[in-house]
Order: structure tokens, then sequence, then C-alpha cells
């Protein structure tokens, strides 16, 4: 079954939950679900999304375009955006959850040390003379680089392709822009669940258990520390930057 949301222009925090809702409908009507979401903008964590059709017991890999940040290896402007892919999957206790931006640097991040007046610890992009930079508030009239070269330059363009089936281009007529695309099944049509839960098990306890590296204390698994961090917060709070709160309290006045 299939969905094209329109977003009616609202931040993604709010669309996107929408759009997980529907996904997770389908899914449990028909076991497969292709749902693409157009005319919003920002998402935030693509994990977070994810992380709701995976606990529903469903397989999920998620795409999502935005406007132009990013700029490809040897061009003098930015075409592209930073351009999530994201995969995540059914487990025992906590989800399997791969989500990555294409870009060497994401737009919230570049976007907060912008506004803290802060520069990256390397060169991430160039300027808008086309001079490499590594200062947040110049990569910003510039461009950032994809990640991995021409590797992750053809991984952006590919999403930003994608992004224009969830109809990137009806938010302001430009086809690099917003787009967001959900490909969601139920593993059941597959095999059974608790199969595929015991062979993900097994295989991720393998990688964790391969001899490691001197000085290395664990062989880490995509979504893992994000899980502890997430409860270490609950217990501790959270650390948001002076600047940012007295910002957010401007923003309430």
């Amino acid at each position: 079954m299939s969905a094209l949301l329109d977003g009616g222009n609202n931040v993604g925090y709010i669309s996107l939950n929408r759009a997980v809702e529907i996904v997770i409908e389908k899914v449990r009507q028909s076991g497969v679900a292709i749902v693409g979401l157009r005319n919003s903008w920002f998402a935030g964590r693509n994990a977070y999304y994810l992380e709701k059709i995976a606990r529903e017991g469903f397989a999920t890999i998620y795409f999502g375009s935005s406007s132009p940040t990013v700029v490809p290896p040897g061009a003098m402007r930015k075409a592209l955006g930073t351009n999530p892919i994201a995969i995540a999957l059914p487990g025992n206790a906590d989800p399997f959850i791969f989500d990555m931006g294409t870009a060497s640097v994401m737009s919230g991040e570049l976007l907060m040390k912008a506004f803290l007046g802060e520069a990256f610890h390397e060169v991430v992009g160039i300027d808008r003379h086309g001079a490499p930079t590594r200062i947040a508030g110049e990569l910003l009239e510039g461009g950032v680089l994809p990640f991995g070269g021409h590797k992750g330059y053809g991984l952006s363009l590919a999403i930003q392709s994608l992004g224009l089936m969830a109809g990137a281009r009806m938010r302001n007529g430009d086809v690099s822009d917003f787009g967001y695309l959900f490909v969601a099944f139920n593993p059941e049509l597959l095999m059974p669940a608790e199969q595929f839960k015991s062979e993900m098990e097994e295989l991720l306890a393998k990688v964790r258990g391969l001899p490691r590296q001197a000085g290395v204390s664990e062989i880490r698994i995509p979504s893992e520390r994000g899980f502890r961090e997430r409860e270490l917060r609950r217990k501790q709070g959270i650390l948001v930057n002076k600047r940012v709160v007295e910002r957010l309290q401007q923003l309430t006045k």
C-alpha cells in the first residue's frame, strides 16, 4: 500500500509523526508500505521516527532529501541537502537503527555552530569564494562537502532524486528541496519474526565478540550508544548551552 502526504508546510517534528502513523497502519494491513511526505521541512533526528516503526515489529528504509547545503565535488555552489538515509530493524529488547547523513556535517550541527560562532575541527566545506574552510558561518554562505568523496556524493544525489518521488518540488518549485520517503515491510513476509530477531541477535553477538585491537574496550553496534545515552540523560538531565537557553527564552517572550 502507498500514500503521498502533504505536510502543510509544517515542521517535520509534526508531519513526520503523522507519516509514521500511516506507515504503521498500512504495513499492518498489507505487509508493505511506501509513504512519501512533501511540503514539510527539518525533521530532526530520523532515528526517533524509525524507532516507532521498528518497535511495532516492522523493518524500514528511510530517505530524506532537503534544501541545498552540500556542494558536489568540484562545484562552487551548493545543490544537495545533507540527505540522510536510515534503516531500522526490529529486535528483542531494542531495535537496530542505522541513521546517517550523506554530508560531512549535518545541517543542525552547522546551524548551531554558526549561531555560537564556532568552527569545526577540520575543513568540511568551502566559503562563498570556493576556498576550503572549517568556520561554520562561512560554510553557511558557501557549502559543506559530501562525506566520503564521490561515494557520499553519489549516495546524496540518489537520495535527492528519491525525494522527487515524495514531491520535493511542491514546496517552492525547486527540485532541490525537502522530501521524505519511507519503505517499510513486515519481516514475516520472508520468515517468522522470532527467527529473524534470533538471527539478528546472533549476528550482533558475533560482531561484538570479535577480537579487539589494543586499547579498544568494545566493538560498537549502531544505535546502542544512543539507547545508553537516553537512559543516562533521563537520570542526569540534558546539558544545553547557555546562549541557546537564552535564545529560547527570548522566543517565548
